[in-house]
C-alpha cells in the first residue's frame, strides 16, 4: 500500500512562470482536507486554478461515493506547512504572491536559516508586504518561519510525517557558494520515505561535493524503505559544465545515480560480510566495485525527473521533459543499474 499521495502543481524550472516547482503532499490514507504539506511553492493558486478547470476531480479521493470538487483557494486553505529547499523565485514565487490571500490556519515555512533569511528580504514591506513572522505568538502574520537544521535527525513537521534535511550545492554567485537542500520525507507509521531534491550542482563540478552525503544516507534504505526519488535535471545533453549554473544535465544525473548504485553495493557487501557490525581494529582493504557489481543495484527504485527548463524559443513539438528523460534512459541502459526513470508532469497525481 502506498504511503503518500502527491499532486504536481508545477514541475518546470522556468522560464514558463505558469509551471514552476510546486507539489502538494498528504499521507495516502488521509483526506486532502485533513491537511496538506506543500513541497516548494514556485507556482500556487493561479496554476492550480487552471489545472482544476481542466480536471475538476484532481483531488477527488479514490473510493469516494460522491465526487468532491474543490477550488484552488480551498485546497491551499488545507495546507499546514511549506517545505522550501532554497529561496530562488522559481521555488517561492507562488508562496509570496499567494501569502496575502491564503485561508485556513497559520502556516509554517520550514527551511534552513539562510533560506528563511532570504525570504525575509522579500517579505520586507518593500519587495512585498511583510506577511511572515518568527514569532510563534504572532497570529496576525499568516506565515511562520520555522528553522530546519542540517543533521542526522528527523523533525516532525506534520502528524505522522518527519523530515531529515541534508545540504546540497547549487552553484556559486558573487557572495560565494550557494546552497540548496534535499529532504528525506518519512511516513512515521509505515516507516516508508522518499527523497526530494532541491536544485543541485553535480558533485564532479562542485568545489565541495555534498550530494555524496545524501546518497550514503539513502543507500541502506533502497528499495524496501525508500523506493522513490525526485531529482532535477534542468538541461539536455550537451550543456557544458560552465553553463550548468548549479544544475544537472543527463550525463551528470547518470553519474550521480551511478554514485548511488555504488553506495548501495558497498552497503550490501558490508552487510553480507558483517564488516558493518564488527569493531574496526584496523583499516580494512575494500574490494573495488566493478561495473558488473552495479548491474541491477537500483532495481525497485523509481526516479522522477523534474525542473526541466523549457526552450520557449524553439518550435519543437516534444516537451523538454520528454527529451531529457529519453536521454537519461538511453545513458542508463548502458549501465544497467535498474532504476525506472519517469518525467514529472504538471497536473499529475503520484502515489509513493
Amino acid at each position: 500500500m502506498p504511503a503518500f499521495e502527491l499532486v504536481v502543481v508545477g514541475s518546470g524550472g522556468g522560464p514558463d512562470e505558469t509551471n514552476l516547482s510546486a507539489y502538494l503532499l498528504k499521507p495516502y490514507e488521509a483526506a486532502w482536507e485533513d491537511g496538506i504539506l506543500a513541497l516548494e511553492a514556485g507556482s500556487a493558486q493561479g496554476a492550480l486554478n487552471r489545472l482544476l478547470q481542466q480536471n475538476p476531480l484532481l483531488f477527488n479521493s479514490r473510493g469516494d461515493s460522491v465526487s468532491k470538487i474543490y477550488t484552488a483557494s480551498e485546497i491551499y486553505s488545507f495546507v499546514r506547512c511549506f517545505l522550501i529547499t532554497h529561496a530562488h523565485l522559481d521555488h517561492v514565487n507562488g508562496l509570496v504572491l499567494s501569502a496575502g490571500s491564503m485561508k485556513g490556519p497559520r502556516k509554517r515555512i520550514y527551511a534552513t536559516k539562510h533560506t528563511l533569511d532570504d525570504l525575509e528580504t522579500v517579505f520586507s514591506d518593500r519587495i512585498w508586504p511583510n506577511l511572515a513572522s518568527w514569532n510563534e505568538e504572532d497570529e496576525e502574520h499568516k506565515l511562520l518561519y520555522s528553522t530546519l537544521f542540517i543533521d542526522s535527525k528527523y523533525k516532525l513537521v506534520y502528524p505522522g510525517i518527519s523530515i531529515r534535511t541534508l545540504c546540497l550545492n547549487h552553484g556559486h554567485n558573487a557572495h560565494g557558494e550557494y546552497e540548496s537542500v534535499a529532504f528525506f520525507i518519512r511516513h512515521d507509521v509505515h516507516n516508508r520515505e522518499f527523497l526530494f531534491f532541491g536544485d543541485v550542482e553535480p558533485d564532479s563540478v562542485a568545489t565541495n561535493p555534498q550530494s555524496i552525503n545524501v546518497w550514503r544516507a539513502a543507500a541502506p534504505k533502497i528499495p524496501q524503505k525508500l523506493s522513490t526519488i525526485f531529482i532535477e535535471c534542468s538541461w539536455p545533453i550537451g550543456r557544458t559544465d560552465d553553463t550548468l549554473f548549479g544544475h544537472l544535465n543527463p550525463e551528470h544525473l547518470v553519474d550521480e545515480l551511478t554514485t548511488l548504485a555504488t553506495e548501495v553495493v558497498k552497503f550490501r557487501k558490508e552487510e553480507q560480510s558483517g564488516t558493518r557490525t564488527r569493531p574496526a581494529r584496523k583499516k580494512q582493504r575494500r574490494n573495488p566495485i566493478s561495473q558488473e557489481d552495479l548491474v541491477g543495484a537500483l532495481d525497485g527504485l523509481r526516479v522522477y525527473v523534474m525542473h526541466c527548463k523549457d526552450d520557449l524559443s524553439s518550435d519543437a513539438n516534444e516537451p523538454m521533459r520528454d527529451v531529457i528523460v529519453s536521454q537519461v534512459r538511453t545513458l542508463l541502459e548502458v549501465k544497467r543499474l535498474g532504476a525506472q526513470i519517469s518525467a514529472v508532469e504538471q497536473g499529475s497525481r503520484i502515489e509513493i
